[in-house]
């Protein structure tokens, strides 16, 4: 693994257009459980599937058991960034990453620092109201709402501004990261499983020169790569230095 870290170090100095691509993986490290890992959501046992849960069609038709599950189990109010987050802040500082895309919802990297950071799948720190609008930031107020969060000013049902299952993602925010992803010589894919779709497409429009991919398990992109490391995001890009 060192010298694939090394590897990695010496990419990081011959670039000057660095995009990251994550995903649950880098977020574990702050105590947050991806979804597909043995002790992951996936494998835990509730009345309905996860996936069932945090769908579109669920929400609408059962949103207080849709709440629920949500403050539980993906709400994490004492979650901090790591190592991961604040050293892609650092890169960013540095002038060397434009870009961070991610597949999480909890804000870490912004909190690390980031600038740059598309969120594919939208963020559990902003919600409005689907009657008027009202933008609710924070978590704050979902947490400490009882049942179906209500709107302040309309009583209208407060919704998080996350993308569910049978919902598409932000056309504004695919183009945004499309366009970094293929003005990028160096992309770093960490953190992700790529089975998520469309955003694991979005690797399709990486035409630089390296491709490192930083996980703990196998991914579909393991045999593109020139840098590969099965290893723990946080603790490979502490490594890494500016």
């Amino acid at each position: 693994m060192q010298e694939a870290i090394e590897k990695l170090q010496q990419a990081v100095n011959e670039s000057n257009y660095i995009v990251f691509f994550g995903g649950a993986g880098v977020s574990t490290e702050s105590g947050i459980p991806d979804f597909r890992s043995q002790d992951g959501l996936y494998s835990q046992k509730y009345k309905y599937p996860p996936e069932t849960i945090v769908s579109h069609s669920f929400f609408m038709r059962k949103t207080e058991e849709f709440y629920d599950f949500y403050r539980d189990k993906m709400i994490f109010m004492d979650a901090k960034p790591n190592a991961a987050h604040l050293k892609l802040a650092e890169l960013e500082a540095a002038g060397k990453l434009k870009a961070v895309i991610t597949q999480n919802i909890d804000g870490l990297h912004q909190a690390a620092g980031s600038k740059e950071v598309l969120e594919l799948h939208g963020s559990t720190l902003r919600n409005y109201c689907m009657n008027c609008g009202k933008r609710y930031d924070g978590v704050k107020y979902i947490v400490e709402s009882a049942g179906v969060p209500k709107c302040e000013d309309c009583g209208g049902v407060i919704r998080p501004d996350v993308v569910l299952y049978e919902e598409g993602l932000d056309n504004s925010v695919i183009r945004r990261a499309v366009d970094h992803i293929a003005r990028a010589d160096l992309l770093i894919i960490g953190g992700t499983s790529l089975v998520v779709y469309p955003a694991a497409g979005f690797i399709d429009y990486f035409h630089g020169r390296h491709l490192a991919v930083i996980n703990m398990s196998e991914t579909s992109r393991d045999k593109a790569a020139d840098i590969l490391i099965q290893g723990k995001i946080g603790e490979v890009l502490s490594q890494i230095t500016v």
